[in-house]
């Protein structure tokens, strides 16, 4: 391992030690997930031909054409990452139209529980079934915008908050469409719809029930009624459509997201794709709305609730830190840290796929989990019979493990860096009430797996 890589890996551990150390600090996550993004890169580019040798051994280039061919691996790995970007302030903009034109009343309405004990369960079985349709970043926004109107006590919303991330990730780990992951695995024909439904539910379910069953100790008592009807009241006083204009931007909206995976697999498009697709209809809607509304009391009248006036609302510091720890990402993959890391895991434990699939998933807790998953697919070519095969054992639990050990830390899932952003949790609180949950019950949903494969589905189905 050369001096530069060792560099960028103490410039990576050091970012994320002061991501972790946030509330000591006081210093915004996201400036330090820019600087680690920069600093990683800039020592690569320092001298970047043997990386390039080591990754990309077709290349053949010297001199300038090695600097030209890093800025285009730097670009895409870029577009990559941008990809991820659009969806989530798609995604952040559709729900926030939804959410101020009064959407999600009824939900909030159905929701309605008399306990925090009960809630805490509604939300738990919501998240898990609604980010198997959705994916897990959408699904994690939507439950944070329910939150946010039935429960008013921020410590309360930060334990179930910490639910939906987990839920979220267990739900999106048994479905072929519910996470990038598995949305990889399957379109690459390592795993079918049939075969992770099938299998990783159980699993993804208990690793969902434990960490809540075990967080409803620290709620007790009722829900305040009072706050409830006090933000019920509020909603509308301030809704600009009518109840017919809401329900048609709800249908578009929630319609919208759920439509999302199938414009997927009908066009082959990357997600955000169609998020803009929808976001771009919902857009178009409002403004015939409130042309209606012009022409009927005037053009001087301005409305708030414009979707030009919405963007502004998007959480830009979590948008860059998304950008600055993908990117980060990226350069430890290009100097062959993560090609390494997967290669001598598969040595050390000598084959055997639980130990090695496990520590991935704790792995994807601390890095992102595309570029594990990615790294295992090149890594593992898929064989005719056994464990590579197409539902074998490694690549059942490289999607439950990718998946679900994303929760372990609050910045390992796309859904943890999205509520961590929404409701300001901070990685060590995170860490000290909840990562010990996730990791219980992500370990009992591979035991569970190991009971299933031993004596129910001895072969794949």
């Amino acid at each position: 391992m050369s001096t530069l890589t060792i560099g960028i890996i103490v410039v990576f551990v050091l970012g994320y030690a002061f991501i972790a150390m946030e509330s000591l600090t006081k210093i915004n996550k996201a400036a330090i997930a820019l600087l680690m993004f920069v600093f990683c890169w800039v020592l690569y580019m320092v001298d970047p031909a043997p990386f390039v040798q080591l990754m990309h051994p077709d290349f053949k280039g010297t001199g300038e054409q090695v600097l030209s061919f890093v800025n285009s691996l730097i670009t895409e790995h870029l577009g990559d990452t941008a990809t991820t970007l659009f969806f989530l302030m798609g995604a952040m903009t559709i729900v926030e139209i939804v959410d101020q034109n009064g959407g999600f009343n009824w939900v909030k309405n159905v929701m309605h529980s008399k306990t925090k004990r009960s809630l805490l369960w509604k939300i738990a079985f919501m998240t898990f079934f609604l980010s198997a349709i959705l994916d897990n970043l959408t699904t994690s926004i939507v439950m944070i915008m329910i939150l946010r109107k039935l429960v008013h006590d921020k410590k309360d919303r930060m334990i179930y908050a910490s639910l939906v991330i987990i839920a979220a990730n267990s739900g999106g780990a048994f479905s072929p469409i519910g996470d990038v992951t598995t949305i990889m695995l399957w379109n690459a024909g390592m795993i079918t719809a049939g075969g992770v439904i099938s299998e990783i539910f159980i699993p993804s379910l208990l690793s969902m029930i434990i960490p809540a069953l075990l967080l409803q100790t620290a709620l007790k008592g009722n829900i305040e009624y009072d706050d409830m009807g006090t933000d019920l009241m509020g909603d509308t006083v301030v809704l600009e459509f009518t109840a017919q204009q809401r329900k048609v931007i709800f249908a578009i909206g929630v319609g919208g997201l759920c439509f999302v995976p199938l414009f997927h697999y009908l066009t082959e498009l990357p997600p955000f794709v169609g998020i803009l697709l929808v976001l771009g209809i919902l857009w178009t809607v409002t403004e015939l709305f409130y042309r209606h509304i012009h022409r009927r009391r005037g053009d001087n009248i301005q409305f708030s609730k414009r979707v030009s006036n919405l963007l502004s609302r998007i959480d830009m510091s979590t948008i860059l830190f998304f950008l600055g720890i993908l990117m980060a990402v990226a350069c430890l993959e290009e100097v062959g840290v993560l090609h390494e890391l997967g290669g001598g895991l598969n040595s050390f434990f000598e084959g055997n796929h639980y130990a090695v699939t496990g520590i991935i998933g704790v792995l994807s807790s601390i890095v992102d989990n595309v570029p594990l998953v990615a790294g295992s697919m090149g890594m593992y070519p898929i064989q005719a019979t056994g464990d590579m095969a197409v539902d074998g054992i490694f690549w059942q639990l490289l999607a439950y493990c990718a998946g679900v050990g994303g929760s372990i830390l609050i910045i390992g899932s796309a859904a943890g860096v999205v509520v961590m952003g929404l409701e300001k949790i901070t990685f060590g609180w995170y860490m000290k009430k909840i990562s010990w949950l996730a990791f219980l019950g992500y370990l009992c949903g591979i035991l569970s797996y190991w009971v299933i494969r031993t004596f129910i589905f001895t072969t794949p189905l």
